[in-house]
């Protein structure tokens, strides 16, 4: 168990309660013990620390995940009967796990509104249940949409929602020595190799274009200007403005043909 300090507690100090005691304290708190209240908590402590080791893997701070998993013990411990005779730790549990399940759900980067979140959670679950009674397979969107009545392309919008996004740069092939990232698969259609090219060429050409008519000729096609206001911007007539521009495309012709 790993050793973690929650608000100046260490976890790994919490004191171990024998089955007698915990039943002992239980009585005293159906009697509105605070102390013992209070003793019964930080013993079960232990339990959350032991819930928030499942969800390692999702990048959230452990202090955090322990502090949402309290809480879910402390609305375990609000709502537990004692009456029923059932171990404490079973009821707390799914509690706990839900209480940090849901801060992660809420937690993603990118904000979506409460109607799509609980369509993907309640995905989620129909999904588990449903693989529970085909081991051998996976249910379809279909399948889940079917149980849900809602359609398939809401769950699908709805669970592509809540996933947590990826890096540019994460890797996804060992199969290289230093791994393959996301952006060397992605490819970029604006910026292909004849487009550079053509970018490079296009570029010397500008460079040997006197002043006054490369001036125009970006005016008029990176700014997207009319003749009259490259006229208005450079005060010259609108007829200077367009012999200086077919002057300039003529050259460029010119250059690029070479």
């Amino acid at each position: 168990m790993r050793k973690v300090e929650i608000s100046g507690i260490r976890t790994s100090e919490l004191p171990k309660l024998t089955a007698g005691e915990c039943e002992a304290l239980m009585k005293r708190i159906e009697k509105g013990d605070m102390v013992a209240r209070e003793e019964f908590l930080k013993a079960n402590m232990r339990l959350v620390l032991s819930i928030v080791g499942r969800f390692s893997r999702s990048g959230e701070n452990s202090d955090d995940l322990f502090q949402v998993g309290y809480v879910g013990l402390l609305k375990a411990l609000q709502n537990f009967d004692f009456s029923l005779g059932l171990k404490f730790s079973t009821y707390a549990v799914p509690m706990i796990i839900g209480e940090i399940k849901r801060f992660l759900r809420d937690r993603t980067s990118i904000k979506v509104s409460r109607n799509i979140r609980d369509i993907a959670y309640n995905a989620l679950k129909v999904k588990e249940r449903l693989q529970e009674q085909m081991p051998d397979g996976e249910p379809s969107l279909f399948e889940i949409a079917e149980e849900l009545d809602v359609s398939q392309r809401e769950i699908a919008c709805a669970l592509d929602a809540v996933s947590e996004p990826v890096s540019i740069y994460d890797t996804v092939c060992g199969d290289f020595e230093e791994g393959m990232c996301i952006i060397d698969q992605v490819s970029d259609e604006k910026n292909t190799t004849e487009n550079w090219t053509e970018n490079i060429a296009l570029g010397d050409a500008l460079k040997k274009i006197p002043t006054r008519e490369k001036q125009v000729l970006v005016l008029r096609y990176y700014y997207g200007k009319t003749q009259t206001e490259i006229s208005q911007a450079t005060n010259i007539s609108q007829a200077q403005v367009s012999r200086l521009e077919k002057n300039a495309l003529e050259k460029l012709r010119k250059h690029l043909s070479v």
